[in-house]
């Protein structure tokens, strides 16, 4: 670090202050095999905290590193577990202990029984594979970037990565600022448990991805893009950037963009790591070479982003639907949706499904037929209990609320989000007490530490969770949460902190007789939960206020 500090001309408190953030970084020499299993949501239904711990007491005392690591990115392939860097899928303890054992004596790693993805088709990715790129064509002949923007807001399309700002209003700003240096950037950092229809996205339709980037580009008057893309995803990383070279070779990138006068550069920017970087201003920061905390918002990026310029900052899943809109228009797209709802979504179905993966399906869709038709349902002889549907952030919903469509106004008229489209059923087996814990510990982990609020207040949350499920509650414990989860609301910086609360909130609101179980009877119902001692039952039953 003192070697590089030199080089770079920097303070060594400075890389110091960097190095220690990314959990991508080590400040010391890691063990001969560094083992991450990820514990969240779907590897959690899938057993992948009791693999961890079977893996420690196996390797106890060798030069080996087991522990948690936030989700892989893998959810519809769990259990995953991080070997050195390499990402293995569905492991049981025998394989894992193989490809530990492997990495120890410095033996090769046969991938051949590793599950992957099945393949998938993009149904309406508008090109035959001869004729891609045929909207950036157009454009760059007519130049009529009024148009493009009014079609998208006439669209509806909205930012997919789960804040839902306009995308033409979005662009728009950034067109109107007077700066001379601008800049696009795609968040492909999709880190929250559940999410992983951009992976999906970036290995079946890349060029889609990337011409909306590049039309973005020319239309907001930016010369520079960073396809933002997180470390795990190796396999995607490579395919962006083959296909960057291809743009590149075939001139629909760099300066004389298909002949003309406009110029349009893109590279990728491999993330070091951390689900914070999915926020757009710590994603900036993280570009900038600094720690990847939020910033105080306003300015917003649109007027100040990167390096201080104005910067358009979308999600891989908006940035692919602005070709596929332009190309077959709007009114295709509002036929795609049912009853009333316009357009298609991609979703990311996984947990206690039989087909876990990820869906292209019309908006309007309702839930129950997601999870029973398109991800064949939980196993015969259990019955559906729960459903998150954007991941922690969305909270757990229950079996009752299935028909519920797949529809931004809907979901949020009950109280819901679409969000990200991050699908994750609990069957009957579940605790949702349990299942609400390991959600708060996730953001208590990828919590950046910035603000007292969310750095403090998931801490507690956690802390008050753990003690439910030990069938211990304290007399002023919901007192205390409504408190904590008011100061998070209101007082922390980014959306991490704001939606720490949500999980548990959301348990207590549908599956509330479940905690009263946990901490006035001293009973797990789904015999999840080591109840060890007698519970301190509270002054009042436990129960989320509803104002």
């Amino acid at each position: 670090m003192r070697a590089l500090a030199d080089r770079l001309d920097l303070p060594l408190y400075r890389l110091q202050s960097v190095a220690s953030f990314y959990p991508h970084f080590f400040l010391k020499p890691p063990a001969r095999v560094e083992a991450r299993v990820c514990g969240d949501m779907s590897c959690h239904r899938y057993g992948a905290n009791t693999l961890r711990q079977a893996l420690e007491l196996k390797f106890l005392g060798q030069d080996v590193n087991i522990q948690h690591v936030s989700c892989l990115g893998r959810c519809d392939l769990a259990p995953a577990i991080a070997i050195n860097d390499r990402i293995f899928e569905q492991v049981t303890e025998a394989s894992a202990t193989s490809l530990i054992q492997a990495r120890l004596t410095g033996q090769p790693v046969s991938l051949e029984n590793v599950p992957h993805a099945r393949p998938g088709v993009v149904k309406c990715d508008p090109y035959p594979e001869d004729a891609r790129y045929g909207v950036l064509q157009r454009y760059v002949e007519s130049r009529d970037w009024t148009g493009l923007i009014a079609k998208l807001k006439e669209s509806g399309l909205r930012g997919l990565g789960g804040a839902g700002f306009p995308t033409g209003m979005k662009w728009e700003i950034v067109r109107g600022q007077t700066d001379p240096d601008k800049f696009v950037v795609c968040n492909a950092d999709e880190s929250e448990p559940g999410t992983i229809k951009d992976r999906f996205i970036m290995t079946h339709a890349p060029h889609l991805v990337i011409e909306g980037m590049i039309l973005c580009g020319l239309v907001v008057g930016a010369r520079h893009g960073i396809f933002y893309i997180r470390h795990e995803y190796t396999q995607q990383e490579h395919i962006i950037a083959e296909e960057i070279r291809r743009c590149y070779r075939e001139r629909l990138l760099g300066s004389g963009i298909l002949g003309s006068d406009l110029t349009f550069h893109l590279e990728v920017f491999v993330s070091p790591g951390g689900y914070i970087c999915g926020e757009e201003s710590a994603l900036l920061e993280a570009i900038e070479g600094k720690r990847a905390e939020p910033r105080n918002k306003p300015p917003f990026p649109g007027q100040q982003g990167l390096w201080q310029n104005p910067t358009v900052i979308n999600n891989v899943e908006t940035f692919f639907f602005v070709p596929v809109i332009l190309d077959r228009g709007t009114e295709w797209l509002k036929a795609q949706g049912r009853d009333g709802s316009v357009g298609v979504k991609f979703v990311g179905i996984s947990g206690d499904v039989q087909r876990p993966g990820v869906y292209e399906v019309p908006m309007g869709t309702p839930y129950r037929e997601l999870i029973e038709q398109y991800a064949g349902g939980v196993a015969p002889g259990r019955a559906l209990k729960s459903f998150a549907p954007s991941g922690p952030a969305g909270g757990y919903l229950p079996a009752s609320m299935l028909d519920l469509p797949l529809d931004w106004n809907a979901m949020t008229k009950a109280g819901a989000t679409v969000g990200s489209g991050a699908i994750v059923v609990c069957d009957d087996r579940a605790c949702m007490l349990d299942m609400a814990l390991n959600s708060v510990r996730f953001f208590r982990n990828e919590s950046c530490g910035k603000c007292v609020p969310c750095r403090t207040g998931s801490q507690k949350l956690v802390d008050m969770l753990t003690a439910w499920t030990k069938g211990q509650a304290a007399s002023g414990d919901m007192a205390l949460f409504e408190e904590l989860s008011h100061a998070l609301r209101l007082t922390s910086i980014c959306g991490l902190g704001q939606v720490v609360p949500v999980p548990i909130a959301s348990v207590l609101k549908h599956f509330a007789e479940e905690v009263q179980s946990h901490v006035r009877d001293h009973v797990c119902p789904a015999g999840v939960c080591a109840l060890t001692s007698p519970g301190l039952v509270a002054a009042a039953p436990l129960r989320a206020r509803h104002d």
